[in-house]
């Protein structure tokens, strides 16, 4: 995987980026179809995103 992210710009452009990932997984979602591991995948994906922000927020505190 990749190193660690020092640059702001870097570190939005990865928010970004996961931000969208999630977004493109909730529009390909069957409301129908999906069942609790869809969910669980996404709570997943979000405390993954939750993670990276206090990571960030305390390189952007220094």
């Amino acid at each position: 995987m990749g190193g660690a992210i020092h640059d702001k710009k870097e570190q939005m452009n990865y928010l970004h980026n996961r931000l969208n990932l999630v977004m493109d997984v909730l529009d390909t979602m069957d409301p129908e179809e999906a069942g609790v591991e869809e969910i669980d995948r996404l709570l997943s994906m979000l405390d993954d995103i939750e993670t990276k922000c206090k990571q960030f927020r305390h390189d952007w505190s220094e």
